[in-house]
């Protein structure tokens, strides 16, 4: 979700309570005032009825978790679905021959050995691929001929999902996160018996590990897929049909969560990359617009059933483009977050004031988004503050769902839920009050983005905001699990 990659840490209690006995004294006097001046726009019923397919207090595990294992990968993604988290979150992009991608980076390099396996130049296989997909040898290499023309090394738009399979998308987390690696991150080898190789994924991956299933694989671990068509440049996103097989989790214990998935930068994909989303939800199933889950409840039986409700599918994005393109072909029928990141590109918060965060949420509700996304401040990741109170007040002003990003350390979740405060923000406390078990809360979200699924599940069932009827999660789970012991009863 993030526009930069996030290495979480360890904030202590020790740490907490210095910041909660001698916090920053900020003064919102000036900004506090203007805020209540400023004009924002309300959202209508009718996008009203959508925003509230959503939890309240959802938690979105970001790819899956980027402290546990390696980011949006099987791994990851089960590790979060057994946690317990509302929303499996993910980034999509679009390999060269159309298979919509559940990915982070487009460069690849960070979080796959693309380096070592295919170099800076297009992988030695694509020749034979084009042959056995109804090449003739001639037109074989002059296609290939082609591709190196326009070929932008490590960029996953340049490959074939297969040639991107042949990847190893975990060993790099057991190098670059030290304390949390794995052997089991890494692929089966005779070093490593119990290696579980860990995939690029495609969004029906995502989908298949919030279904409860897990990759089919043959004897060596290797996963089971094939490719089928005939090879067209002319339409090269079309012709070839990847069936990827899986099959039931032995160690699914029933948690359905949903997706939330983001459209990057809208030169990174085809033009109607939001139509052929909007097509891959509708055949997987996963498209509420066609195929609507009508009174379906969020939790069930001490279990998360998000992604068998009308919230399944939460769409995202920080760009005006995409999301102006989202909103013509979704038309506001799925729940969609504009996120906010402050800097200078195109469509950046670039101007931080009470006027300028009221544009960006009247300009989100015109392009038919039910949530802001804003970045929080403070350790581990250290963002700009784009929810401060008088930023969380014009979010409540407009009734979209506020859902800022990175929850990663108990002081961040005490900071925004209110447990400590930011100074003197009473005026605000008409729309941000809570009363929960008798206890009042100036909370400053609706949801939570989160690396550390385990840290923020449990604070919201130990504060009252979770499997409580007054939040309509009564039937939440309960009991978050031990983190490292779901990945050893996971197989990692």
């Amino acid at each position: 979700m993030s526009k930069c990659f996030i290495k979480v840490g360890c904030v202590s209690v020790v740490t907490l309570l210095a910041l909660s006995s001698c916090q920053e004294e900020q003064d919102f006097t000036n900004v506090n005032v203007d805020a209540t001046r400023v004009s924002v726009n309300t959202i209508s019923p009718e996008m009203a009825k959508v925003r509230d397919y959503v939890p309240q207090y959802a938690v979105m595990a970001h790819r899956g978790s980027t402290f546990w294992g390696p980011e949006e990968t099987e791994a990851a993604w089960r590790w979060a679905r057994e946690m317990g988290a509302d929303y499996l979150e993910s980034d999509l992009q679009c390999t060269k021959d159309g298979v919509i991608l559940a990915n982070h980076d487009e460069n690849l390099c960070r979080t796959t050995n693309i380096e070592n396996v295919y170099g800076e130049y297009v992988p030695q296989t694509r020749k034979a691929f084009y042959m056995a997909h109804g090449a003739t040898a001639e037109q074989a290499e002059e296609w290939y001929k082609a591709d190196v023309a326009s070929f932008r090394p490590y960029y996953a738009m340049s490959y074939m999902y297969e040639e991107l399979l042949a990847l190893d998308a975990g060993s790099w987390f057991n190098e670059s996160s030290l304390e949390q690696a794995r052997n089991n991150f890494a692929p089966k080898s005779p070093d490593n018996p119990m290696g579980q190789h860990q995939y690029v994924s495609a969004l029906s991956d995502q989908i298949a590990f919030a279904e409860g299933k897990i990759l089919k694989r043959n004897a060596d671990g290797e996963r089971i897929y094939s490719v089928t068509g005939t090879w067209d440049p002319e339409n090269a996103r079309d012709c070839l049909t990847y069936t990827l097989e899986y099959e039931a989790d032995p160690e699914d214990t029933g948690n359905r969560p949903g997706i939330y998935i983001e459209f990057k930068e809208s030169w990174l994909n085809p033009g109607d990359f939001e139509q052929r989303v909007y097509d891959e939800l509708d055949r997987l199933g996963w498209n509420v617009i066609t195929q609507p889950c009508d009174g379906v409840p969020n939790y069930k039986d001490g279990k998360v059933n998000v992604g068998n409700a009308n919230g399944k599918v939460v769409l995202q994005t920080f760009s005006l483009e995409s999301l102006r393109r989202t909103a013509d072909v979704f038309k506001g029928q799925l729940p969609m977050c504009f996120l906010l990141w402050e800097g200078k590109a195109a469509t950046d918060l670039k101007v931080n004031t009470p006027q300028g965060y009221a544009d960006f949420i009247n300009m989100a509700l015109a392009n038919k988004a039910h949530i802001i996304g804003p970045s929080i401040a403070g350790a581990p990741n250290n963002y700009g503050e784009l929810d401060a109170p008088w930023q969380a007040y014009l979010i409540a002003r407009s009734r979209m769902l506020n859902h800022p990003y990175s929850f990663d350390s108990y002081a961040q979740m005490a900071k925004y839920m209110g447990q400590y405060n930011f100074g003197n923000t009473t005026q605000f406390d008409d729309l941000l009050s809570v009363t929960v078990d008798g206890k009042q809360w100036t909370v400053y979200l609706n949801g939570l983005f989160t690396n550390r699924s385990e840290l923020t599940l449990r604070y919201l069932i130990e504060n009252g905001f979770r499997c409580n009827p007054q939040f309509d999660n009564a039937s939440a789970p309960s009991f978050v699990p031990d983190p490292v012991e779901t990945l050893e009863r996971l197989g990692y």
